[in-house]
């Protein structure tokens, strides 16, 4: 009974940890757009001899409260992450422990790159580092979720399609990454005297949209394979109207000077195209009645 609980529980339980692991992703990017980086100028406390905010801070209490704020909401992924494992353990599926004990330990790992993020004054390179653990964090959770229903089974795939799988994934990922070094070089430092990453950053724009370009291109090549499966094809309408969304948006925000409302938009839908991309290789990699849709 307690493992049929269990098996019951994983859903709203990974649906629960994978929307934390995105919402810790757009709150991480109001505390920067928001200029709350080093509202907490220390770690793990907020302020020497305090673990919370305190009154008449030199950063300011909004700034510290934002900050702080989001520090809170890891010790929520924690719960969710600890809660998950446990039903994974109960449930016996032997198939989803790594990935249960990963989003546990990983998000200690975010705390401790967190922590070094304060410590080096938001270095550019340590900020970027955090947001991409992030995202490996919320491809393993997207995995949880779809896998909750029952053990996946690897399908037997190689060759073109196998290696255009991998290739349209690993694209999606370029594409943040270099998005990463756009904001690395931008203007929302997180503190108004943080210095940034001594590049271009008209080159670097460029370079990251001339790399969605790409991406979308080489969506539209994997839609009209015929190898895929009706699974694959409906995941990849969802991907495409979701980057062509965030294209614009991109391109909206880049001609209005990068304002911060359309920012953190751009942050939520960076999280939605990632999602998008990892359901397509999962329905790829896995069989389709194994997978919860």
């Amino acid at each position: 009974m307690a493992s049929q609980r269990a098996v019951r529980a994983l859903t709203p339980l990974t649906l629960a940890l994978l929307i934390s692991q995105a919402a810790i992703v757009v709150t991480g990017g109001a505390v920067r757009l928001t200029g709350s980086g080093l509202g907490c100028p220390t770690w793990p406390e907020c302020t020497p001899g305090s673990y919370f905010p305190v009154e008449n801070q030199v950063e300011g209490t909004f700034h510290s409260w934002i900050e702080f704020g989001n520090r809170l909401l890891t010790f929520v992924l924690v719960i969710f992450a600890l809660a998950t494992l446990i039903a994974v353990l109960r449930s016996g599926r032997k198939d989803l422990r790594l990935l249960a004990a990963g989003q546990f330990l990983g998000i200690f790992g975010q705390g401790i790159l967190g922590g070094i993020t304060v410590l080096t004054d938001l270095n550019p390179i340590t900020v970027a580092a955090h947001f991409l653990l992030s995202i490996v964090l919320i491809a393993a959770a997207t995995s949880l979720h779809s896998r909750r229903k029952g053990p996946a089974v690897r399908t037997q795939v190689s060759g073109p399609l196998h290696t255009f799988s991998k290739a349209h994934t690993a694209w999606a990922a370029l594409v943040i990454v270099l998005g990463t070094v756009v904001t690395a070089a931008g203007p929302h430092a997180g503190d108004s005297d943080v210095p940034r990453l001594d590049v271009a950053i008209g080159d670097v724009a460029r370079m990251h949209s001339l790399s969605v370009i790409i991406l979308m291109l080489f969506t539209v090549a994997y839609y009209k394979r015929k190898d895929i499966s009706a699974l694959t094809k409906r995941r990849i309408q969802v991907f495409f109207g979701i980057s062509l969304a965030q294209g614009v948006l991109g391109y909206i925000q880049y001609f209005l000077g990068v304002p911060e409302l359309l920012v953190g938009l751009h942050i939520l839908g960076t999280t939605l195209v990632w999602i998008a991309a990892w359901r397509i290789w999962l329905s790829v990699q896995f069989k389709a009645k194994e997978m919860a849709l």
